[in-house]
């Protein structure tokens, strides 16, 4: 039995369809097709049938299909048992431009040092092309927002919720009970990023039938955070692109989640049947990193 007859199969199921199996796997549709009919006459067992466009697996086939994965995985284990290597000598990470900027610098010198011999190699990018890219098997893992696609999965990482911040001698600093007419009244500084979905901050006003005095549509955060750093204006950023200035004084964020809560996530992110085998060992040392933050955040 050909271990790539039985990729094939689990790639099929995973994915619903033959044809997103062959672009998986970088094969023709008519190869994983044959790949899978010769499984089905060595089993003697049919594994799929036909379901409208997509594939259903037959009974047999969901018998065979957690065999198949433990097929699988036994079989990953032993390479790398036999070849005495603990670790693959490299890993290709990408991130989309704000994870990279505000996460990535803190974590790669961890990872380096509890990996001292993996080689990283690391890429920026935007959400849509990670995903391609781990589908594409060009990068391992990817952080990112949270996107819904075939076989992709997710862990939740970092908390990156958008959050209101301005000067702390801005006149807005001390208000409780904020409403959108408050808002509205200020200059807004308007970060715009494909990381979120900012389409919300518009209709929040729309809402409230007001226009924002948007003086300033800035498309780089640094940009943004210094002018709202030096009183120019109120604006909407990500938390992690704060966590300084917050800590320094620098900037304070005012509470507007009874009017506008926009909660968002980076995520851990690989796609296929089973995680890249150093997923465990980066993650270790990303709830490592993430505990004692917390810890000295609560000093």
């Amino acid at each position: 039995m050909n271990i790539d007859h039985i990729e094939a199969f689990i790639y099929a199921v995973h994915l619903n369809s033959i044809h997103k199996a062959a672009d998986a796997l970088f094969l023709s549709q008519p190869t994983v097709t044959a790949r899978i009919k010769t499984l089905e006459r060595e089993l003697g067992q049919a594994l799929f049938k036909r379901s409208g466009r997509g594939i259903k697996l037959t009974e047999k086939g969901r018998e065979f299909f957690s065999y198949a994965e433990q097929i699988v995985q036994t079989y990953e284990k032993a390479k790398k048992q036999l070849s005495k290597e603990l670790i693959q000598k490299e890993i290709v990470i990408g991130a989309n431009p704000i994870s990279s900027q505000y996460f990535i610098p803190h974590i790669l010198p961890l990872w380096k040092e509890a990996l001292p011999d993996v080689h990283f190699t690391f890429i920026t990018a935007t959400n849509e092309i990670l995903v391609d890219q781990l589908i594409r098997k060009e990068i391992h893992i990817a952080f990112l927002k949270e996107m819904s696609r075939d076989a992709i999965y997710q862990r939740p990482v970092l908390d990156n919720s958008v959050r209101l911040v301005c000067h702390p001698d801005h006149p807005l600093s001390n208000k409780k009970n904020i409403n959108v007419d408050d808002l509205s009244e200020d200059p807004l500084v308007f970060f715009e990023c494909g990381a979120f979905d900012w389409n919300r901050i518009h209709k929040m006003f729309e809402a409230a039938n007001v226009s924002p005095r948007i003086e300033f549509r800035i498309g780089h955060l640094e940009v943004a955070k210094s002018l709202i750093q030096h009183n120019k204006g109120i604006g909407f950023l990500p938390s992690l692109c704060i966590k300084e200035e917050l800590k320094k004084g620098t900037l304070v964020t005012l509470e507007t989640e009874h009017i506008l809560n926009i909660k968002q996530q980076v995520y851990g992110t690989y796609y296929g049947a089973n995680p890249p085998y150093l997923w465990d060992h980066l993650w270790n040392v990303i709830e490592s990193f993430e505990e004692k933050r917390k810890q000295a955040e609560a000093i």
